[in-house]
């Protein structure tokens, strides 16, 4: 009798589990947990047209949300605050003094080199209702022509 309980307690010591029951151990490592999840895809926000690029009516000069720009001349605003042309020509992007900062402005300009804001009263119009003024065109293919 002895002898079987030395031996019950020299088994006891070679193996921890026994006193404890049986233990399950992982079969898979841990992982860890996702933050985020991956989520929904991208909205593609931001600028799709570039200073002196040309457009022409409709087309998005940026998508944004709020109104990090605002729309200025030859512009529109749509009601996800997406800014697009009304007019072709050539987009310009400028500040003007707001309150106490100052507010991003896009407009479109009709020639590459014209700045915005523009000063109608000292410039004049160079649209009518939404159209182009051919009378300045018509000025300087005349003066092509006549030096040719």
């Amino acid at each position: 009798m002895s002898l079987s309980f030395l031996a019950r307690c020299c088994e006891t010591a070679r193996s921890p589990f026994s006193l404890l029951g049986s233990v399950r151990t992982a079969t898979k490592r841990a992982g860890g947990t996702v933050r985020n999840h991956g989520g929904s895809p991208g909205k593609r926000l931001g600028l799709k047209k570039f200073s002196d690029q040309h457009v022409i009516p409709g087309n998005i000069i940026v998508r944004q949300r709020g109104t990090q720009f605002h729309p200025g001349q030859n512009v529109r605003m749509g009601r996800d605050h997406t800014i697009y042309a009304t007019t072709p020509g050539f987009v310009r992007f400028y500040k003007q003094k707001w309150l106490r900062g100052d507010r991003k402005f896009i407009g479109v300009v009709l020639h590459r080199g014209e700045k915005l804001p523009r000063d109608e009263t000292s410039l004049g119009r160079s649209r009518y209702f939404g159209l182009v003024d051919l009378t300045a065109f018509t000025k300087s293919s005349t003066s092509s022509q006549t030096s040719a």
